[in-house]
């Protein structure tokens, strides 16, 4: 008995943890699973994205949240509603903002703030006398409201400013990067860029390095190297700031699977950490490789991907740009969790990694979620 119930405890478990997502079909809104199948066929009014293990769905007027499956957990009697994190999820009703848990009941005991704000990674802003701080979802304050403004987080981690200047803090509210500097960038592996007075360089565990008349720096990758510009050219350094690819490009994307996209003579293709085009520059625009081994290069008519030997997998037949327009503050492209989103004669739809289709085209899709 003891392991049947164990057997059906797991199986629940892996039920609510599948990614879910957001499409649009016929006007209605509902959630498609990873193998192509309707969670939830598209009935809704409109809707948010699948966020911890709810969505926030509108129906004849009002909003509330379903399970996986469809089944409303909380009625749909709020005049709007957020996503949930946490547990926690704020929603409107009669021009008045709560916050409410997974049973639909009202919090109480939060600090006072000039408005309600979402929570993410377990934490969310609060602010008083224009001033911003940080609260747990047990509405601790974890950071007190001492900055001018606190920037969206992003992979775990949120800029945030004082007095003109800029540091980071994560969702603990630790300041990560002491609020210094007059720029900072994202953060990746204890490091992030900065602009010191005159000086770029780089913050890594702490310690700032600044790197001689570079002017500008790109996004991180998912490999410890960032890169660096110099006398109008793009090359690499390493978080130490040394250089590991001199400036000699007209563009360059981050490195990942131990290449990067680089533009030369206004073409796209991929160099490797040696500072050899392992794939010849022929393509209008790149983007770097995805976990899979594919990346997405943009050809005269649309978008196709190809392998790391730079080999065709999926014809440049689709579109690649964001859906929604997007919830996300950073857009993701490419191969996320085995799947990419495209766009093809005005639909949205997901390929598999062999260029098969996953399910339909819709008229929205949005990024899979949990």
């Amino acid at each position: 008995m003891k392991k049947i119930i164990f057997l059906f405890l797991i199986s629940f478990q892996l039920i609510n943890a599948q990614e879910l997502a957001l499409v649009k079909k016929d006007g209605k809104f509902g959630l498609i699973t990873k193998d192509g199948t309707f969670a939830v066929e598209p009935k809704f009014d409109s809707a948010r994205d699948f966020s911890d293990g709810l969505a926030a769905v509108k129906q004849n007027g009002k909003w509330g949240y379903t399970d996986s499956k469809g089944n409303f957990v909380i009625p749909a009697a709020f005049d709007n509603a957020r996503d949930f994190n946490s547990g926690i999820a704020a929603v409107e009703k009669k021009s008045v903002w709560y916050y409410i848990n997974k049973q639909g009941e009202i919090l109480s005991g939060n600090p006072e703030s000039d408005k309600l704000f979402d929570f993410h990674y377990g934490a969310a802003f609060f602010r008083q006398t224009n001033k911003v701080g940080l609260i747990n979802n047990k509405f601790e304050i974890i950071l007190p409201p001492k900055y001018d403004v606190i920037r969206a987080f992003y992979k775990g981690y949120a800029k945030a400013a004082v007095n003109g200047k800029w540091g980071i803090v994560d969702p603990a509210g630790k300041e990560v990067v002491e609020a210094i500097y007059d720029e900072v960038g994202d953060y990746y592996n204890n490091t992030t860029w900065a602009k010191k007075g005159k000086e770029y360089g780089l913050v890594h565990n702490g310690q700032f390095t600044p790197i001689e008349d570079v002017t500008e720096f790109g996004s991180f990758g998912t490999q410890d190297l960032i890169a660096a510009k110099k006398g109008g050219k793009w090359g690499f350094v390493n978080f130490e700031g040394q250089w590991i690819l001199k400036p000699m490009f007209e563009k360059t994307k981050p490195f990942s699977n131990n290449l990067a996209p680089i533009c030369i003579r206004e073409k796209w293709g991929y160099t490797n950490i040696e500072g050899t085009c392992v794939i010849q520059p022929i393509y209008n625009d790149a983007d770097s490789f995805s976990e899979n081994g594919l990346a997405a290069v943009k050809e005269a008519y649309g978008w196709g991907f190809i392998d790391e030997k730079g080999k065709s997998i999926i014809p440049p037949n689709y579109e690649i740009s964001a859906a929604f327009g997007s919830y996300n503050t950073h857009e993701e492209k490419g191969f996320i969790g085995g799947l990419a989103r495209v766009k093809r004669n005005g639909k949205w739809g997901f390929l598999k990694p062999n260029g098969d289709l996953l399910a339909e085209w819709f008229q929205n899709a949005e990024l899979f979620q949990k």
